[in-house]
């Protein structure tokens, strides 16, 4: 049984603040002095959002919500949602979830997750209308924390239209690596960031699912959530790529906000290049990607070079397409369409090789291991995705 932690009205924020390992692990306090995510917006496709908690008043935009794909919003149906947008942008108010980029805003979307009823799922908006809506507005980064065995045509289209209005987008790799490490969409799609997890060690969780279509690891393992919807405590051991996702996408905030002028390709390419790792990058691993989110990297360093504007440090991935995998393909066998079936050498057992120095590589590069999936009931009536 997962142990919680009560949310009295004025709980010290140690409560559960003390459990958010990555904060001190990620030195968040040093790069808050640079950025902490303002003027950047974080569109959250998930559950939907709930406003009123104490960390995220303030922090939703829910009036930014396109009508048509607003329904359900900010009705969180089981707190995932609302956790995803404590851990990019809560402000730790009232003893809740300190986010990594607090300065940052969410605009709050809701879809078919499993553990919807029957009658919401008919209801809720269109994963792909989601997707095209976010395009057009000016959020700057997508965390999608979800995922689903199949690969949808207006999903994938969707996907595209939104990288080409200049979008940073991220997905959870999946969670079921130890049964079927099925390759999931949104991660597999081109132009997606698929996130495995990580543990305070530098490990990468063994549920989580492996495959060559993750792109980065960050921290998902022993991060506290909410344990319902009723909102009364934290659940403070949660496990999964949705919560490394939502670290990624605030490691993105930090950096953007920072950067303004910046684009997605060069968010994205200096989260690539300062990643921990102690393989060739041209190398990614399948469990690892190109290595351990380190945005620390990039805000120290005003001397940074991010690269050219226009150049997608993921052409070759994304140049590769998607054919839409078969659901029964395992990643650890089989290539997911549009990425390369290379890896760096990385322990499938969870064994944490270090850098040469023995620092963990938060702090110094260094390099983890583990594995990722998805899991979960596929989908119901309608495309009812599971949490990552």
């Amino acid at each position: 049984m997962a142990l919680s932690v009560g949310l009295a009205p004025g709980a010290a924020a140690d409560d559960v603040q003390s459990q958010q390992w990555y904060l001190s692990a990620m030195k968040a306090d040093q790069m808050w002095k640079v950025s902490t995510g303002k003027g950047v917006k974080v569109a959250v496709i998930d559950s939907g959002v709930n406003a009123s908690t104490p960390s995220l008043r303030g922090q939703v935009l829910a009036d930014e919500v396109p009508k048509s794909v607003a329904y359900g919003a900010t009705k969180d149906y089981d707190g995932h949602g609302t956790t995803m947008a404590e851990i990019i942008a809560g402000t730790g108010a009232g003893g809740g979830l300190k986010g990594l980029a607090p300065g940052a805003k969410i605009v709050p979307y809701r879809i078919a997750l499993d553990g919807l009823s029957l009658s919401e799922e008919n209801k809720a908006p269109d994963v792909g209308a989601v997707i095209k809506a976010v395009a057009d507005s000016d959020a700057k980064i997508i965390n999608m924390s979800f995922g689903d065995d199949i690969s949808y045509d207006d999903e994938k289209a969707a996907i595209k239209y939104a990288a080409s209005k200049g979008k940073l987008m991220f997905a959870g790799a999946g969670n079921d690596a130890k049964t079927t490490n099925r390759a999931g969409y949104p991660a597999s799609y081109p132009y997606v960031i698929g996130v495995s997890a990580s543990d305070k060690t530098g490990t990468v969780g063994k549920f989580s699912t492996h495959g060559s279509y993750v792109d980065l690891a960050s921290p998902g393992v022993d991060v506290p959530e909410w344990c319902d919807a009723t909102f009364r405590s934290y659940c403070i051991h949660g496990n999964g790529t949705s919560m490394a996702t939502a670290v990624a996408s605030a490691s993105a905030a930090l950096i953007w906000s920072a950067h303004p002028n910046w684009t997605a390709d060069q968010v994205l390419r200096s989260l690539i290049d300062t990643a921990g790792r102690d393989w060739p990058k041209d190398t990614p691993s399948n469990y690892l990607g190109y290595g351990l989110i380190r945005p620390r990297m990039v805000l120290e360093n005003p001397n940074y070079n991010p690269g050219p504007a226009d150049a997608d440090p993921l052409a070759k991935e994304n140049s590769l397409g998607n054919s839409g995998a078969s659901p029964s393909t395992s990643a650890s066998t089989s290539s997911p369409p549009g990425k390369s079936t290379s890896g760096g050498q990385t322990s499938a057992t969870g064994a944490n090789p270090k850098s040469s120095d023995g620092a963990l590589p938060w702090v110094a590069v260094g390099a983890v291991a583990a594995l990722v999936v998805i899991g979960g009931a596929a989908f119901a009536v309608i495309r009812s995705r599971r949490r990552a």
